[in-house]
């Protein structure tokens, strides 16, 4: 681990701790806070096909969100929804193999990444750009989504209109808030349990649920589309196990492709990757 990660990390760890000692609600904000501010990594300066495309924005919670839009009008579309601290135009390969297609394709930079506006986004807020985008660019009838994309669409997709017909694909989704949170916690050496319940207690006052309601394995009864899941076992940021407790369930409209060797970021940018979801859709 490069010294400043490990002193940012220790930063983080120090001031927590000593908040949770303090103010125990204020420690839960500020761990809220830290945990859905992405790193300055989410900025992709690169030219790409992405750029060729229309440019478009709308607003959410007071925030602009950009994007872009290629080959348009065409009867279908697709939307394709990045992961935390990433961009749309690092699926740039997948919008000109489903161009070649005759697919719309539409692409947005979540709030707080990007060409977007914020500092800031949770799971809520990331949905709620999505059910926007349906609203005025849709409807959609495929989504692609990576990582943390995958909770939003699926909390978007219990909300939108869609049926059997409606492809989804997820792409090492974050299945479960909770394990994010115990995982997080993992890599910030907190071991503070008073500290993860303030958390928990924030995103219940923030959004109305407990933090077991953000999760994908609950979510999926809710959703009525075709579905290809893409893991890889050496994922260490959203783990495998949480897939195949989804997979367990046999939900009978999800198929599941699982990968070696691919990890996290990987697993997106494999050819054989691209090319079944591709197909999929």
């Amino acid at each position: 681990m490069r010294f400043k990660k490990k002193l940012a990390f220790l930063f983080i760890r120090t001031k927590l701790n000593l908040l949770s000692v303090i103010n125990k609600r204020r420690a839960g904000k500020e761990a809220f806070k830290i945990f859905c501010t992405p790193f300055p990594a989410a900025i992709n300066n690169k030219i790409t096909i992405m750029d060729s495309g229309e440019p478009l924005e709308f607003t959410v919670n007071n925030a602009i969100v950009k994007g872009f839009r290629l080959n348009h009008p065409r009867p279908h579309k697709v939307l394709i929804l990045h992961g935390f601290s990433s961009s749309c135009k690092n699926f740039h390969r997948y919008a000109s193999d489903l161009m070649a297609r005759d697919y719309e394709v539409l692409a947005f930079d979540a709030p707080a990444h990007g060409i977007s506006e914020g500092k800031q986004v949770n799971a809520l807020d990331y949905s709620r750009m999505i059910m926007k985008a349906a609203e005025l660019y849709g409807p959609f009838q495929s989504y692609m989504a990576h990582s943390f994309g995958g909770i939003a669409v699926s909390l978007a997709l219990e909300e939108l209109p869609h049926d059997e017909n409606t492809s989804l694909v997820l792409i090492a989704p974050a299945t479960e808030t909770v394990t994010a949170i115990d995982d997080a916690f993992k890599m910030l050496g907190l071991r503070n349990q008073q500290l993860k319940t303030a958390l928990k207690e924030e995103i219940f006052n923030i959004s109305g649920h407990p933090a077991e309601w953000f999760s994908i394995r609950r979510a999926i009864k809710n959703i009525r589309a075709k579905v290809l899941w893409i893991h890889d076992e050496d994922d260490n940021i959203t783990p495998l196990r949480d897939a195949l407790k989804v997979k367990e369930d046999a939900p009978s409209n999800v198929q599941f492709m699982i990968t070696k060797h691919l990890g996290h970021r990987k697993i997106y940018r494999d050819e054989a990757v691209k090319n079944a979801v591709v197909n999929f859709l």
